[in-house]
């Protein structure tokens, strides 16, 4: 089961979320979401757990509690949705812009 954690404070790391939840059981990855231009932590990460009972009671006894001086956020992951592009229009390389 996929696992969102949220509202992570800046100095957390793989490690911290990944020992947080490992008392509740295997905790087959863990990763804080990294912005891609300065490195620094979004806030936010993931853990899986192959077992959904185990990453329930995680989901439960976590949710709420205090990581790093802040009160964090667990529930289950919601999938992605797509991000492919949508809309559009032509698109024009003459430099005139697309007006008609």
């Amino acid at each position: 089961m996929n696992i969102y954690v949220g509202n992570l404070s800046y100095d957390a790391t793989d490690a911290t979320i990944r020992e947080a939840f490992e008392s509740f059981g295997q905790v087959t990855s863990a990763r804080v979401i990294k912005d891609k231009y300065n490195g620094q932590s979004r806030g936010f990460g993931f853990v899986e757990m192959p077992a959904p009972s185990q990453a329930q009671t995680a989901i439960k006894s976590l949710n709420g509690k205090e990581l790093l001086g802040k009160q964090i956020s667990v529930n289950e992951a919601r999938p992605r949705a797509d991000q492919g592009r949508t809309g559009g229009g032509r698109m024009d390389y003459s430099g005139r812009g697309n007006r008609y």
